[in-house]
């Protein structure tokens, strides 16, 4: 359809009694999509449907060039659909806010041009996901739907074959990134707890763990539900090889009353 068979000015057959048209461009719809911990078979019927049938995917990389996400929903994908890499830190040292600001605009330009777009989240992604600052930049402008995911939180502990909580057990859920003061102080007073993002933190981790008498207790799992998925005993876990995808879950002590 050429501009003129469109154009109220060019087409005189749109006229008064039909009412003025609309002529604000239509924006698309974002979409935040939880994809789960790692296992495809553990993506949500709705997060597959949203990916069979938008025009635009986006998803976060590492520094390294490793893109996880993608990785995860590789054959829910098809062949015509644009895909845009966003390039987010994942070190504490440089400030994330231009990188998140940089995405938003790229995103921005999409949406605006009328394309859906749906920004693949490792989890949930409003669980510590990387999706909330781009909702944050992003919401006010756009349409958004947030499609929650399975959690590593979650999935690990299916995975341990651990339950985390009883009755009114209270589930603690907190990073690694935290100081070793803060985390003494959260987990003195956790009924049951999971440490997330262990990294390079893991050491401080463990320190901390066994000085509250907690760390006989700590169960270990690193990329929970992936093909390279591993449980390791904790006492047995080498420092220098904890990858970000880890996280030790301190299960409740109670039992299941009936």
């Amino acid at each position: 359809m050429i501009d003129s068979e469109i154009d109220p000015e060019i087409n005189p057959e749109i006229n008064a009694a039909d009412g003025e048209h609309d002529r604000t461009p239509q924006t698309g719809r974002l979409y935040g999509l939880g994809i789960g911990p790692g296992d495809p078979e553990l993506i949500t019927l709705k997060a597959y449907r949203i990916l069979q049938s938008v025009p635009v995917i986006a998803y976060p990389t590492m520094e390294n060039g490793k893109v996880l996400a993608r990785a995860i929903v590789a054959d829910c994908l098809r062949a015509d659909q644009i895909e845009i890499p966003l390039p987010l830190p994942f070190s504490p040292v440089r400030s994330s806010q231009p990188y998140y600001d940089l995405a938003a605009e790229k995103l921005a330009g999409y949406l605006s041009n009328g394309q859906d777009v749906a920004v693949l989240c490792e989890g949930e992604p409003f669980l510590y996901g990387s999706f909330m600052y781009l909702f944050n930049r992003l919401s006010g402008q756009f349409k958004t739907e947030v499609v929650p995911g399975i959690s590593s939180t979650m999935a690990s502990a299916s995975a341990l074959g651990v339950p985390l909580t009883y009755r009114d057990d209270v589930l603690s859920i907190m990073p690694a990134t935290l100081s070793a003061e803060v985390l003494r102080d959260r987990l003195a007073v956790a009924d049951c707890a999971v440490i997330i993002k262990l990294g390079r933190h893991f050491s401080k981790v463990r320190d901390v763990l066994v000085e509250l008498g907690l760390f006989s207790r700590a169960l270990y799992i690193e990329r929970a539900t992936m093909p390279n998925q591993r449980i390791v005993a904790i006492a047995e876990v080498d420092p220098a090889e904890v990858p970000y995808w880890s996280l030790v879950v301190i299960p409740s002590q109670q039992k299941s009353v009936s």
